[in-house]
């Protein structure tokens, strides 16, 4: 039997991003929010695989590599609490098209490739804090960060000595 791994399919945040949120994030809420997502981490997934053998793997990452698509600005700016889940999240209040169609493509090839999406619609969202309190109150609007989109990644999900870990595993462009 083959050995499975944990993947997605995710946008990265440009490392001059992920520490300029972070210093928001310090500014914004209290430490006892939760559980503080780590700067390497912070992502927005565009699609879930779950636990994947390598030739499952093997096909998604053909068919990622088929996608022709252009890039495209993304603005975070909206940011909100899903007490259910527990999570605090950066959002965009309005996703460009090529944000939902490249999320649509993928979602789609990996459901008919057997890793099932769920009956949710695509949220896109990056994931600021886990295991938050159930009273979290959010920012005043006016935050910002936006950038140009030029790629999307296979990420394998580790856990490692108590904690988790993302690590691009392959990226592929959007057109210019």
């Amino acid at each position: 039997m083959s050995a499975t791994r944990r993947l997605f399919f995710a946008l990265e945040i440009p490392a001059a991003i992920q520490q300029q949120i972070l210093h928001w994030r310090a500014q914004q809420f209290p430490q006892e929010t939760g559980r503080p997502v780590a700067a390497a981490n912070l992502h927005m997934t565009l699609a879930f695989l779950g636990e994947v053998g390598s030739k499952k793997q093997q096909a998604l990452t053909t068919l990622a590599g088929r996608i022709r698509q252009p890039g495209f600005a993304l603005t975070l700016d909206d940011a909100g609490h899903w007490p259910r889940s527990r999570v605090v999240w950066l959002g965009t209040r309005r996703a460009p098209r090529g944000l939902l169609q490249l999320a649509s493509l993928l979602r789609a090839q990996a459901e008919r490739s057997g890793c099932p999406q769920g009956t949710r619609p695509f949220h896109p969202h990056v994931t600021l804090w886990r295991h938050a309190q159930s009273l979290v109150k959010l920012p005043a609007p006016g935050f910002s960060w936006r950038w140009e989109v030029e790629n999307f990644a296979l990420y394998e999900s580790l856990f490692e000595q108590g904690r988790t870990r993302y690590r691009a595993l392959e990226r592929w462009p959007l057109t210019q």
